[in-house]
């Protein structure tokens, strides 16, 4: 399933909404260094492949800004291992 997944600077978030769910991966960016630190799927709309596609956004737009990837956010970093097209992205492990 596809979702129309934005990305909103203000708020520090990529996100989406699904079934009125406000599903969102929280991040910080700092000199081309973007900190992934939650991705949250409300439990109602859980099980969808929300949060998979949220991550992929989120990764595919800091590829195309040339940003590295901090996977601070168990999921994102479970997810990278997962794929590892997206590993070059890793500035580092979380700590």
């Amino acid at each position: 399933m596809e979702y129309d997944i934005a990305h909103n600077p203000a708020e520090n978030r990529f996100q989406t909404e699904v079934d009125r769910q406000l599903c969102v991966l929280d991040y910080t960016l700092d000199d081309g260094v973007i900190s992934m630190h939650r991705v949250y799927v409300p439990p109602p709309v859980e099980g969808r492949g929300i949060a998979g596609a949220i991550t992929r956004h989120a990764l595919d737009y800091s590829r195309e800004k040339h940003w590295k990837v901090i996977p601070r956010c168990p999921y994102v970093a479970a997810w990278i291992e997962r794929h590892p097209d997206y590993q070059e992205l890793v500035a580092e492990k979380p700590r």
